[in-house]
């Protein structure tokens, strides 16, 4: 629901007269001032503007602020204005720029955490043991359901890799992977026997977004055989979406014996 319905005063700020809304953001009137006060420069309009949508929760934390060239044309104002005035809610913790995505609202403080997830050849090398691994299935085919859904893509080709991680000679992790070959066509001429797809991936293809899910598990005899551990042995399971702006490249589950995997977080004020 955008402001000019209801205004704000439902978190304590006054209500404030408006003509029209574009692209989700709540425009306000040029109505003169009677009390003698100069009116608010350009920079500080839009600043106020974007700062109301987010102070009225109809910008919640995450939703992207219409594109500047937009802002541009709605406030009929240069381009560098509408940067400085970004940038100003950037400095104060309103909103957040992602390169080649756009701008963001930003996370609170209290939900925000940075959690470091590397490749599983950079983990192991940074347990100070010695890194291999085994590609066990390497296919090249039409995109399933489960494909679709974990892609988000409606059909197209798709590559089906699982390998087994190794750390000093004993299995580290069991990997499934889906590569969006629409995305990353150049996937097709890899044979990742010698070269893990993680890594590979990495250093190829620009991304911009990714999304992590994290469960635990026990293992069922399969995985135990696998893995090499006891059956109902307890198990973390990371899964990994990867974009590139709206295109997926990829989805991969990776699982760990929980006994020789750990996750650290990083919390930081700001």
């Amino acid at each position: 629901m955008g402001l000019g319905s209801q205004g704000i005063s439902s978190v304590g700020y006054p209500e404030r007269p408006c003509t029209r809304q574009s692209n989700g953001l709540t425009m306000k009137s040029d109505m003169k001032r009677t009390d003698g006060k100069d009116e608010p420069s350009l920079n500080d309009r839009i600043k106020n503007d974007i700062e109301a949508n987010i102070m009225s929760g109809a910008w919640p934390p995450g939703h992207r602020i219409p594109y500047e060239h937009e802002l541009t044309q709605q406030y009929n104002c240069s381009r560098m204005t509408v940067s400085k005035a970004i940038a100003g809610l950037v400095d104060r913790g309103f909103v957040e720029r992602k390169k080649r995505a756009g701008t963001f609202v930003a996370i609170p403080n209290a939900h925000r955490a940075c959690i470091n997830f590397f490749d599983v050849r950079t983990e192991v090398s940074r347990l100070g043991k010695i890194y291999d691994f085994d590609l066990i299935e390497r296919i090249e085919r039409k995109a399933t359901a489960f494909d679709r859904s974990h892609l988000d893509i409606r059909a197209g080709n798709i590559l089906q890799l699982a390998c087994l991680h190794f750390a000093s000679g004993k299995p580290y992790a069991l990997e499934n992977r889906i590569i969006n070959l629409e995305q990353v066509p150049e996937a097709c001429a890899v044979a990742f026997d010698h070269e893990p797809p993680g890594p590979w991936l990495f250093e190829h293809v620009r991304w911009s977004d990714a999304r992590h899910k994290i469960s635990a598990i026990t293992a069922d005899p399969g995985l135990a055989n696998i893995l090499q551990i006891k059956v109902g042995a307890a198990c973390i399971e990371i899964e990994r979406w990867t974009w590139r702006n709206k295109g997926s490249i990829t989805y991969v589950k990776q699982i760990h014996p929980a006994e020789h995997y750990s996750l650290s977080a990083e919390f930081v004020a700001r």
